[in-house]
């Protein structure tokens, strides 16, 4: 294999872009073995029937030139739209393996950089050649939804690896790290196994998603271990009214076994929901240090159903908030409008949560609060069942009750308990650990305890 290698120019010098003989090696050897060293690569596009395996100290790491990465039309937080190429891309593909016990490296830190610096000014409008282009192909861009990345200034970042309209893909043993944008990004594809593989991005890197799961069915996260800066992993379907024309659901989806840490999220549930996100499991996981565990998040606007969504035997340690079901997610507006206590008209914007079951779900130490239910008047989350569980605050807990999560328009809570709002909830065996009042009923409430 290095003498084939070396005739396609795949040579680990750290230095030489390999992603153009990297490609053409896929094609037509249809497995490429990456051996110990540090290859670099622009972007790349996978072929159908591909396995690349990357041996342990093997290196592939993305140049982070930003005019290597040209656009293609993709989605970007869950509105179709042209974007910066991802650094691996498996678009229309099918039967494709990445294996290994090597890195992918996406190179994050320039890409970090702006964003940090636009956010620094508070800059809302493109002002680089990439960003003013991306904004000629994206007419319209300033009134589509967002998720806090900076559509608004058209910088499009790249996910580390993005999974679109293909079959039968796996992801194993792997580490994935400093991501540019999302890492991992099953988009329109189905039977997809992501297994065994760390992500790891630093805590402060924005919007770098461990794995986000939209508009997919039949995926599996099994035995993985994520660690990054923004959500852990996560399920979406699309946002607003882009995401209601595609009418593509997020369906079937097993995780299993994993550990996140430090993420805003565990596992995670929007914000972008427009399509449906459906028979969901969750199981055997480890949330440690996530600002928050179990995560549900919506807004008026968003639309879509969540539905049938069970989370059993998951542990949680030292989050903000453990379990979170929110109606009034801030992120990527500032039209105030979508907050109103009071209810509004039902239309296709409008989320529906209902048929959620927490199971033998333990948390302590939590800093914030113990739990936070709140959903729509004119849309009350149905039928959440939790059941032998247990949310416990932490004695010395020292930050503020709002930022159990990311929301606006909702009063203060009298203590660190467990919030209910707008909901039907059946409790058995719930325990909560916190200051008086540890269970909050406030309006629109209807409660079965046992």
């Amino acid at each position: 294999m290095p003498g084939i290698l070396d005739s396609y120019g795949i040579i680990p010098d750290g230095g030489r872009d390999i992603s153009s003989g990297l490609m053409k090696a896929l094609e037509k050897e249809k497995e490429v073995v990456l051996r110990s060293g540090v290859y670099m690569s622009g972007p790349l596009a996978i072929p159908s029937g591909s396995s690349l395996v990357l041996e342990k100290d093997a290196v592939l790491k993305f140049i982070p030139v930003f005019s290597l990465y040209p656009p293609v039309y993709t989605r970007w937080e869950g509105v179709r739209c042209w974007a910066m190429h991802p650094c691996i891309y498996i678009n229309s593909a099918n039967d494709v393996r990445i294996t290994g016990e090597g890195t992918i490296d996406g190179s994050g830190k320039p890409w970090w950089d702006v964003v940090c610096d636009r956010r620094k000014r508070g800059v809302m409008h493109p002002e680089s050649d990439i960003e003013k282009l991306f904004a000629s192909l994206n007419p319209g861009y300033a009134d589509q939804p967002g998720g806090g990345g900076g559509r608004e200034y058209q910088f499009m970042r790249p996910p580390l690896l993005q999974i679109r309209d293909s079959h039968n893909v796996t992801v194993s043993g792997v580490s994935l790290i400093d991501s540019p944008f999302w890492t991992i990004h099953p988009l329109f594809s189905e039977n997809v196994t992501i297994s065994g593989i760390h992500i790891k991005n630093p805590a402060e890197a924005p919007n770098t998603d461990g794995i986000d799961i939209e508009s997919s069915s039949s995926v599996s996260v099994l035995d993985s271990i994520v660690d990054v800066g923004d959500d852990g992993i996560a399920l979406k379907s699309g946002s607003g009214p882009d995401g209601i024309r595609d009418n593509i659901p997020t369906k079937n989806i097993l995780v299993r076994g994993c550990t996140v840490r430090s993420a805003h999220g565990g596992a995670v549930i929007g914000s972008e929901t427009a399509a449906e996100i459906s028979d969901v499991l969750v199981e055997n996981c480890y949330f440690d240090g996530t600002d928050r565990g179990i995560r549900i998040k919506s807004r008026r606007g968003r639309g879509g159903h969540i539905h049938d969504v069970t989370f059993r035997r998951i542990n949680m340690k030292n989050n903000l908030c453990p379990f979170v079901i929110n109606m009034y997610y801030r992120c990527g507006t500032i039209d105030m409008d979508l907050f109103s206590l009071s209810p509004v008209p039902v239309n296709e914007g409008t989320p529906r949560i209902y048929n959620v079951t927490i199971e033998d779900c333990h948390a302590e130490g939590s800093r914030a609060s113990c739990g936070m239910v709140v959903g729509l008047p004119e849309s009350p989350i149905g039928n959440l069942v939790i059941k032998n569980s247990s949310f416990g605050v932490s004695a010395d807990a020292d930050r503020p009750i709002d930022e159990s999560d990311m929301y606006l328009g909702l009063p203060d809570p009298p203590s660190r308990g467990f919030r209910i709002r707008n909901a039907t909830v059946d409790i058995t065996d719930l325990s909560i650990d916190s200051d008086e009042p540890s269970l909050i009923v406030e309006d629109g409430v209807i409660l079965v305890s046992h």
